[in-house]
């Protein structure tokens, strides 16, 4: 029988140390794709707020308009009113 051949621990240590900065490495390295969906999700927030905004601000506008109309119709009955009686 042939002894196997055993390498140094100092050699084994090495080896072991080499694998485990080869797969931080691996984990931490982002592809190009994976940055650019980054990216795009941040600008999408930043677009869906600029939306949200807007939506508030025409909201806003649609109130006041509403309110003007409920209160242009008292006025419509108040006139018809006074034409009745006046006539």
């Amino acid at each position: 029988m042939v002894a196997a051949k055993k390498e140094p621990a100092r050699k084994v240590a090495k080896k072991k140390v080499a694998k485990k900065k080869v797969a931080k490495k691996k984990v931490s390295k982002k592809t190009s794709s994976e940055q650019r969906m980054e990216i795009h999700e941040v600008e999408c927030a930043l677009r869906y707020k600029a939306i949200e905004e807007r939506l508030k601000a025409g909201s806003d506008k649609f109130d006041k308009l509403e309110r003007l109309v409920w209160g242009i119709y008292p006025l419509i009955i108040l006139l018809y009113m006074v034409e009745k009686i006046g006539a």
